[in-house]
């Protein structure tokens, strides 16, 4: 009789499904909203569930345990996802840890504590990172000038930046738009600023911010830049103690020969670049590439560099998606010259078209930078007035992972790279 109990009660457990864990599928076909899904997983480990990163597993999916709030946070958010048993979570686990597989598993233990660089008032929608950072419900601190010159920094794990220019020339708007009464606007508040902070020139007080910012990742942080905040936070950088603007920005001439008293070794990423004098230019030096592509709009595409996962865990964690193959956008800063490049900086994702780099990234001291080429992944020409992009119409947008990929970066348990 015994007997009889027991081979039914096996009978029983080998039909019982006992769920151990959520994933959250990461694939193109799976998935409904790939951007909650970081959202979801970013809300889980800020409540100290234990997660993990699925490195090259059906587009870098994310594993949770199963819980009940997960469940209907998945479900509030409209994120896809599927209950797994112990033994299916083995047997993914175990294909992962293979030889013969490029994937790996990363621990996620910390949510990182988010700065965006930004004037007060600005819009959400004025940069992607805000603007996707709102859509995916990840909690961010804004900051601006003051904050980092008081070293407000500290307090923060990640900072953005975005559409901005560190070298005081007011985003070299000058020529299109010097008599738009929002541009006299936001001259005059610089202006403003820079004299409350204690400095005479809106650039010095700009360089002020952009070595704050240099100490702030040198010192362990992460800092992620897109657009014109890429080139022109190492152009000011560059050109300390050297007065490259012109009279229209800061009210005296630049100074003679200028480009020549440019130090490369100041500057995170680029080298060897050409400044643009010219104010009725809308550009800053020969880094960017938007006047020197000639690319047709139904070619315009990027792709991204594959990496080991389980050599090189850094670049495949930030370059994690359901494609490899990333429309393009363009920007005041599109893309970079990969002549002016230094050699210690990764190129993940390029234009092989005419050889130009969109996504880089690199370690600077204890900290790390990404940048990223372009102003909206999703709105191709964005201009001065557009209307917002709707996220809702893009929730699976591969070009905007590339933004949340660096979000969940700092919260993934430290590995040295390998190679």
């Amino acid at each position: 009789m015994k007997i009889k109990v027991l081979i039914l009660l096996l009978f029983i457990g080998s039909f019982k499904s006992v769920a151990s864990t959520i994933l959250l599928p990461m694939d193109e076909s799976s998935q409904k909203n790939h951007l909650k899904a970081y959202g979801i997983t970013y809300w889980a480990i800020e409540k100290q569930y234990k997660a993990s990163w699925l490195l090259n597993y059906r587009g870098g999916s994310f594993l949770l345990p199963d819980a009940t709030e997960i469940r209907k946070e998945c479900q509030i958010r409209g994120v896809s996802f599927e209950i797994l048993t112990d033994s299916e979570t083995n047997q993914i686990l175990a294909e992962i840890a293979s030889p013969s597989q490029n994937m790996e598993v990363v621990a996620l233990e910390k949510a990182p504590k988010i700065a965006v660089y930004t004037p007060k008032g600005k819009q959400p929608w004025d940069d992607a990172v805000t603007l996707v950072l709102t859509y995916a419900e990840i909690p961010y601190k804004e900051v601006y000038d003051e904050e980092v010159i008081n070293d407000q920094l500290l307090l923060y794990d990640w900072l953005h930046l975005h559409h901005e220019d560190f070298t005081g020339q007011y985003g070299k708007f000058y020529a299109n738009y010097k008599n738009m009464p929002w541009y006299i606007e936001q001259k005059k508040d610089s202006e403003q600023l820079a004299q409350r902070l204690g400095f005479a020139k809106v650039s010095e007080e700009k360089l002020a911010v952009a070595k704050k910012i240099r100490d702030f990742v040198i010192g362990g942080g992460f800092m992620f830049a897109m657009c014109s905040a890429t080139d022109s936070f190492d152009i000011a950088l560059s050109a300390e103690g050297v007065d490259i603007c012109e009279t229209m920005f800061d009210g005296d001439p630049s100074e003679p020969n200028y480009q020549n008293k440019i130090d490369f070794n100041r500057t995170f990423a680029f080298k060897d670049f050409i400044l643009e004098r010219r104010p009725e230019r809308y550009e800053f030096s020969n880094i960017d590439m938007t006047e020197k592509r000639n690319i047709p709009f139904e070619k315009d595409y990027f792709t991204l560099m594959e990496f080991s996962a389980k050599w090189d865990v850094i670049p495949s964690m930030l370059c994690q998606n359901h494609t490899q193959l990333i429309k393009g956008f363009m920007g005041q800063t599109t893309a970079f010259d990969r002549s002016l490049i230094k050699s210690n900086v990764l190129v993940m994702g390029e234009c092989q078209i005419n050889e130009e780099a969109r996504y880089i990234h690199s370690q600077k001291g204890k900290g790390f930078f990404t940048f990223y080429g372009g102003h909206d992944p999703e709105d191709f020409q964005h201009r001065v007035g557009d209307e917002p992009t709707t996220l809702e119409l893009h929730p699976n947008s591969p070009g905007y992972r590339l933004i949340l990929n660096n979000i969940l970066f700092p919260a993934a348990k430290k590995k040295h790279q390998k190679t």
